[in-house]
C-alpha cells in the first residue's frame, strides 16, 4: 500500500498543473525592495537581502530594525549562539561575504570576505556540521561550485579555508543546504533540482530529487524543509513539495501561486513562506497547508580531529595505502611512520609528517613493522611490504640508531595477485610473514636471512572465500586478525603448526560497513582493542582484542579548523600505537590514510591522530 500510494501521489503530481490548488498568497512589505528573503533562525524576526538598501533585519511586518549598507543579492544564514551569521553575495565587490548579526542589539559585525574568484557566483548557502564546523558553498555559473571553511562554533576564522571544488550543473543559481541529513540541493534551471553530499569528506555524486524534460517548466529557488525540499517553477508560478523516501524523492500535489508571474525568491520557516514575484518586485507571505514527513535522522558519530598530516604522496590517483609505525628503540620522539605509495615505491615519515625518505621499489601495498631481526651478523628492523608488481615480499633494513631504510632483498611468492601483508612475532623471535592474494588465498612464511641475504619458508597455507586485505598479528597472544572486505573481521592462531580454523570477529552489519580495510592493534598493557577501517561509511571500528570481541563504537575522523587540517575518509590502511611518542601521543598515535585530500586538494596523505582523542570520544575504559 505504500508504494501504491506514493506512485498515486507522483501521478497526481506529473499528470498536469490543472490539479494544482491556490495558495492564499497576502502582499507583505509592500515598500520593501528586496532580492532575497530569510527568516532569522533564532528569532521571530526576518532578513532581506537588497541591491539598493544592502542587508536589512526587519519586524515581522518588514518594518526596519538594523541596516548594513551595501548592495547584496542571495542570503542565507545559521545560529550562532546567540548571534546571527549571514552569507549573502555583495554585488559591489563581486564576493561572498559573511557577517554576524546580533539581532537582540540590532547591531551588524564586521565583514569577512572570501577570496574573490575567476567565475561569477550566482548563490550561496551555509553548513554547519556535527562538529559544528560552518562552510559556505558558493554556486557559480558554468558548472562551477566550491566549498569553503569559514568558522568552527560561533566563532568566524580570520582567513577562509577552500575546501574542495565541486562540479555542479551549467545553469544552477539557487543552493540549500540540510545539516541534519547533510544534503546540498541545487536547481538546474530547465532539468530540475539535485541533491549532493555536503560533508567535505564524502564522496562526489549526485542524485535527482526532480527532473523534467518539458521547456514549459523551469526548476527555480527552493527551501529545505525536514523530510523534504519545497521548491519553485518560476515559469509556472507553482510551488512544489518532495518528499524523501530513503534516497528517491516523491513529489506531492503542486500549489499554484495566484497573481506571481515569476517566483524568484523563497524561504520556510514552520509552515511561514515568504517569496518574491520577480516580475513585479512584489513580496508575499503565507501559511503553507502541507508538510514533509520527517525522515529519521542520520546516526551522528563522534569526531577527532588529526593534529598532524604528511606531505602529500608524489603520484595522483588512488596511491597511499598502508602505514606502519617504527619505534626508536631509545628515542621515541624520533619514531617514523612509513607509507605505501602503490604507484611509486615505500615512504618515511617523521611525527611532524615531514617526508624524509623515498625509496622507489615499485607498487607496494601493505606494509608491516617488527623490531630484532637478524640480518647476517647485523640486528636491525625490519619493514615487509606486499609488492603489486613482483608479487612478491619486498623487504626493508631500518637502522636501530637514524631510523634510516634500505631495500633488504625480496621474497617470491606464487600469489597472482598479492594484496594484504603483516607481520607475526612470537616470543621465541622468530618472525613470520603472512601475504594474501585477491582470490581469498593467505601465505604464511618464516623469514630468515643467516648469511646475510633474506629467504623466506612456506609453512602454512589457508583460504577465505572471498577477497581479503588487512591483517594484524596479535603477537603476545598468538591470534591473527583478518579482514575480508565484503565479509567482516575473522580471528585465527598465528602459529604455523597450528590449523587455521575462522572464529569470527564481527560481520559487516550495523556497525561495519564495507569494505573492511585496514586492521591495527592497541595494545597498552591495561586493555587491547582492534581498530578496523570502516572504508563503507567513512569511520573506524573499536573492539576488544580479546573474545568475545565487544564493540565499543566507532568514530571519524574530522576536520581540524585551527590547523587546517582536513578530515580522512575512504581510509585503506591504518596503523595504531600505545607507545608514548611524546608531545600530543602522550598516550600512543593513530595513522589513517586519506582517500580524500581536502583543504586544499592535493594527493592522497596520511593523518595523525593522539589515541587520547580517541579515548574521550568514544569513552573507553
Amino acid at each position: 500500500m505504500r508504494f501504491s500510494k506514493l506512485y498515486l501521489l507522483m501521478a497526481l503530481a506529473t499528470c498536469g498543473h490543472a490539479l494544482a490548488a491556490d495558495l492564499a498568497l497576502t502582499r507583505w512589505a509592500p515598500n520593501l525592495n528586496a532580492e532575497a528573503l530569510a527568516f532569522l533562525p533564532n528569532g521571530p524576526e526576518r532578513l532581506a537581502a537588497s541591491t539598493r538598501d544592502g542587508l536589512l533585519l526587519l519586524d515581522e511586518k518588514g518594518a526596519e530594525l538594523a541596516r548594513f549598507k551595501g548592495n547584496f543579492s542571495s542570503l542565507d544564514s545559521r545560529a550562532a549562539g546567540a548571534q546571527v551569521l549571514v552569507a549573502t553575495l555583495d554585488n559591489q565587490r563581486q564576493q561572498a561575504m559573511l557577517i554576524s548579526l546580533d539581532s537582540a542589539g540590532k547591531r551588524w559585525g564586521t565583514p569577512l570576505y572570501l577570496p574573490t574568484r575567476d567565475y561569477p557566483v550566482n548563490g550561496v548557502c551555509l553548513y554547519r556540521d556535527s562538529a559544528a564546523n560552518l562552510f559556505v558553498f558558493l554556486v557559480g555559473e558554468e558548472g562551477k561550485g566550491e566549498q569553503w571553511l569559514v568558522g568552527n562554533g560561533p566563532t568566524l576564522l580570520a582567513r577562509p579555508q577552500r575546501v574542495r571544488g565541486l562540479p555542479l550543473p551549467p545553469s544552477a543559481q539557487f543552493c540549500q543546504v540540510d545539516d541534519a541529513t547533510h544534503q546540498l540541493v541545487v536547481n538546474e534551471e530547465n532539468v530540475g533540482w539535485w541533491a549532493y553530499p555536503a560533508h567535505p569528506e564524502a564522496e562526489v555524486k549526485r542524485t535527482p530529487v526532480a527532473l523534467f524534460d518539458n521547456p514549459g517548466r523551469a526548476a527555480g529557488a527552493m527551501a529545505l524543509v525536514p523530510g523534504g525540499l519545497v521548491a519553485l517553477d518560476p515559469k509556472t508560478a507553482q510551488l512544489q513539495l518532495f518528499q524523501q523516501d530513503g534516497e528517491r524523492w516523491v513529489a506531492q500535489p503542486s500549489l499554484h501561486l495566484p497573481g506571481v508571474q515569476e517566483a524568484e525568491n523563497l524561504a520556510i520557516k514552520g509552515r511561514q513562506l515568504l517569496l518574491r514575484d520577480d516580475d513585479s518586485g512584489n513580496l508575499y507571505q503565507a501559511e503553507l497547508t502541507w508538510q514533509a514527513t520527517p525522515v529519521a535522522p542520520l546516526p551522528v558519530l563522534p569526531e577527532v580531529a588529526a593534529q598532524r598530516q604528511t606531505d602529500p604522496v608524489g603520484r595522483q590517483g588512488d596511491a597511499a595505502d598502508d602505514p606502519a609505525i617504527w619505534i626508536h628503540p631509545q628515542r621515541p620522539a624520533q619514531s617514523r611512520v612509513l607509507g605505501t605509495n602503490k604507484k611509486q615505491g615505500l615512504l618515511a615519515y617523521d611525527l611532524d609528517g615531514k617526508l624524509l625518505q623515498e625509496l622507489a621499489v615499485g607498487r607496494l601495498n601493505n606494509v608491516d613493522v617488527r623490531p630484532n631481526f637478524k640480518l647476517g651478523q647485523q640486528t636491525v628492523d625490519l619493514a615487509v611490504a606486499s609488492n603489486r608488481d613482483h608479487n612478491s615480499l619486498s623487504l626493508f633494513s631500518i637502522d636501530r640508531q637514524s631510523g634510516e631504510l634500505r631495500e633488504a632483498g625480496e621474497v617470491p611468492t606464487p600469489l597472482k595477485e598479492i594484496y594484504g601483508i603483516c607481520l607475526f612475532q612470537p616470543a621465541s623471535g622468530e618472525l613470520y610473514a603472512i601475504a594474501n592474494g585477491k582470490d581469498g588465498t593467505f601465505l604464511q612464511y618464516r623469514l630468515s636471512a643467516p648469511a646475510g641475504r633474506v629467504q623466506g619458508e612456506l609453512v602454512r597455507q589457508f583460504k577465505v572465500d572471498s577477497q581479503p586485505e588487512g591483517c594484524v598479528a596479535d603477537d603476545q597472544r598468538q591470534r591473527l586478525f583478518i579482514g575480508e572486505e565484503d565479509v567482516g573481521v575473522w580471528a585465527v592462531d598465528a602459529r604455523a603448526d597450528q590449523p587455521a580454523t575462522l572464529t569470527s570477529v564481527i560481520k559487516v552489519g550495523a556497525q561495519l560497513h564495507a569494505d573492511v580495510e585496514g586492521l591495527a592493534l592497541y595494545q597498552s598493557g591495561a586493555r587491547d582493542y582492534l581498530v578496523i577501517s570502516s572504508q563503507g561509511n567513512d569511520s573506524y571500528l573499536v573492539v576488544d582484542a580479546e573474545p568475545p570481541f565487544a564493540a565499543h563504537g566507532a568514530f571519524r575522523v574530522g576536520l581540524n579548523a585551527e590547523a587546517g587540517i582536513d578530515g580522512a575518509s575512504e581510509t585503506d590502511g591504518l596503523e595504531v600505537t600505545a607507545v608514548n611518542l611524546g608531545g600530543p601521543w602522550s598516550q600512543g598515535m593513530l595513522v589513517v590514510q586519506d582517500g580524500r585530500k581536502r583543504m586544499p586538494e592535493q594527493t592522497q596523505n596520511f593523518k595523525f591522530v593522539p589515541w587520547r582523542d580517541v579515548t574521550r570520544a568514544l569513552k573507553l575504559p
